[in-house]
């Protein structure tokens, strides 16, 4: 049986206790690219009126940056750039940047969290919105790289007809890329106890 702490309150909490926390948190850690995987293929059949399946889109998004010869990094951006669709209904883009956030560039987050904005010039006018609301961020120096990602990634990936990438091709890169978080409140708590490990 696993060793668990017994403070009922954290305040509560012993060195000892946080050390046996630490290398389950660091176990844990490592199985959350499994996850994320799982979660991506929820999208699978979940239409939502769109020619292709949720799913099928991210897979296409994907697929178009590989042949583009983008970055694994960026890759796994236009792979999971939608994968908030199921639990953030109304703000999807913030559940995908917050899932990437301590693993990618600042550049990458930004693109992730924006690009449901920009992507919104193709479509806000059919729905009365602006579809010029992505110019509010004309002088941020993200803008042509998250307008260049929905013109040349995910709007054309809602082709019925299109030949894509399997997942079993994105899995890899989605596991190196999720290894080592670089940006994370809890990074320093993990290299201390890689190095207690060593």
């Amino acid at each position: 049986m696993n060793q668990r702490a017994t403070f009922t309150r954290m305040e509560d909490s012993t060195f000892a206790e946080w050390q046996v926390i630490r290398s389950d948190f660091a176990d844990f850690s490592k199985t959350l690219p499994d996850r994320v995987i799982k979660h991506l293929r929820l999208l699978e059949n979940d239409y939502g009126g769109f020619p292709v399946d949720r799913y099928t889109h991210c897979l296409q998004t994907a697929t178009l940056a590989a042949r583009d010869g983008r970055d694994e990094e960026y890759i796994v951006c236009a792979l999971l750039h939608d994968i908030g669709d199921t639990l953030g209904t109304f703000n999807h883009p913030d559940i995908a940047a917050a899932i990437l956030k301590p693993f990618i560039s600042e550049e990458n987050h930004w693109m992730v969290q924006n690009h449901a904005v920009f992507q919104g010039y193709n479509f806000f006018h059919h729905l009365g919105m602006d579809r010029d609301m992505r110019d509010r961020f004309k002088d941020n120096p993200n803008y042509t790289r998250t307008a260049e990602f929905i013109e040349l990634y995910d709007n054309p990936a809602f082709d019925c007809n299109a030949k894509f990438m399997p997942m079993e091709e994105f899995e890899p890169m989605v596991r190196r890329v999720m290894a080592q978080p670089r940006n994370s409140l809890y990074k320093a708590a993990l290299e201390q106890k890689e190095k207690v490990s060593a």
